[in-house]
């Protein structure tokens, strides 16, 4: 990534960052979709920085229930990213919410998916990136590629 692309996404990320403040609890959102909102703009920053192409974000079909976080290219490889955002690890970790019951999903959202494709045959995977917001923190980011397959 070149040094000017750098610069524009951190320019980006900042003036959407600055937004979200501005406007922070004016639609009177609860404080968990806030900040499932903000794991998933980060996520985008995140893996744009580490030479990911995102195609889309949250992306639905009427065909089925739920959305796609994000989907991406690495190098040649076509992910699925469930992005899970947490303020704190005392709980369990981010990555433990996705169950039996949402990979049967992403699985589903992701056949859809594919079938827009012009070729059905390309690599896939699906990843989980995990990213904490704890109070006196920088985030903290933890990519788990290939969480999960088709079976």
């Amino acid at each position: 990534m070149s040094r000017f692309e750098q610069l524009r996404l951190n320019w980006l990320e900042r003036f959407l960052d600055g937004l979200d403040r501005a406007s922070l609890n004016r639609n009177g959102e609860p404080a968990h979709l806030a900040t499932g909102r903000r794991g998933e703009r980060a996520a985008y920053f995140y893996l744009r920085r580490r030479g990911f192409i995102v195609t889309a974000r949250g992306w639905r079909t009427s065909r089925a229930r739920g959305d796609l976080d994000l989907v991406a290219w690495e190098k040649d490889v076509l992910c699925f990213i469930e992005v899970k955002t947490r303020t704190t690890r005392a709980i369990a970790p981010a990555e433990a919410a996705v169950d039996a019951d949402k990979k049967r999903m992403l699985r589903k959202m992701a056949h859809y998916h594919l079938r827009q494709l012009p070729t059905r045959d390309v690599p896939i995977r699906f990843d989980i990136l995990s990213i904490y917001f704890e109070a006196g923190k920088s985030a903290d980011f933890e990519l788990f590629r290939g969480a999960f397959g088709w079976e």
